[in-house]
């Protein structure tokens, strides 16, 4: 019989969780259930360990990570979160056990069912503040370029973000091709570009092109599961085709 306790603020999140439980295969009791962090502390120092803390992040009293800052514990701890796709890679990133919300019968039952064989692993106060640290730089939002700096001829042209059509490489030099149809020396490689330009309008789809969504103007399927493109370049370039490693990534851009 697995011994769990439910660090909750909720009822009723508290209570689908407790009839989850009744409801699996694996045989658990929850020997209490706290809703902050002061009451949580207090519990875990005047109680035996359980065998299994089940914590939500989001507590009455604060985020469940300074509960790990107050005292130590000895059992395995799984999250449970509705926190965006951003928090969720820095849970597997960090190697914490996590269920997201509304939690799934199934995966409840994987998480009882794994720690005869101790695969859940106990959780120090290091191990928190490298999650929360990696928490704070992934929440930080993005900052992409909005002007870039360009040459056409002796002449020194900003151009606007939402004015390029793509970007490509030649003999070691790479240019814009903008929506006024004009070509223009940038001094970035496409590597850096890639890094500074917004991933929901540009997309590197080959070693050569990154390209805005609304340059593509036709899809053609090609050989070996390949697409053929046809850009919007006013005839500068032809036939161009995204790398067969980033097809269905394409794919998944273009059709979002």
């Amino acid at each position: 019989m697995i011994q769990i306790l439910i660090v909750e603020d909720e009822p009723l999140a508290v209570r689908k969780l407790v009839t989850l439980l009744a409801q699996l295969k694996t045989a658990s009791q929850v020997v209490s259930v706290t809703d902050g962090i002061e009451s949580t502390v207090n519990w875990l120092r005047t109680n035996p360990s359980p065998d299994l803390v089940l914590m939500d992040i989001e507590l009455s009293d604060g985020q469940s990570f300074e509960i790990f800052q107050q005292v130590s514990i000895e059992c395995p701890v799984v999250f449970t979160t509705s926190y965006d796709e951003f928090a969720v890679r820095s849970f597997q990133s960090n190697r914490f056990t996590y269920l997201l919300k509304p939690i799934k019968k199934d995966e409840l039952e994987r998480v009882l069912a794994s720690l005869p064989d101790h695969n859940l692993p106990t959780i120090t106060s290091t191990d928190i503040g490298e999650l929360v640290e990696d928490l704070r730089k992934k929440s930080r939002k993005p900052e992409f370029r909005s002007q870039f700096l360009a040459r056409q001829q002796q002449q020194l042209v900003s151009v606007d973000a939402a004015d390029i059509r793509f970007f490509y490489a030649k003999e070691g030099v790479t240019y814009l091709y903008g929506r006024d149809r004009n070509r223009y020396i940038v001094d970035y490689s496409l590597d850096v570009l890639e890094e500074s330009l917004e991933p929901q309008r540009f997309f590197r789809i080959n070693d050569q092109f990154i390209v805005e969504i609304g340059a593509v103007s036709q899809i053609h399927a090609y050989l070996n599961g390949q697409l053929k493109l046809d850009l919007d370049s006013g005839g500068l370039v032809h036939d161009i085709l995204v790398s067969r490693d980033r097809t269905r990534a394409f794919k998944a851009w273009i059709g979002r």
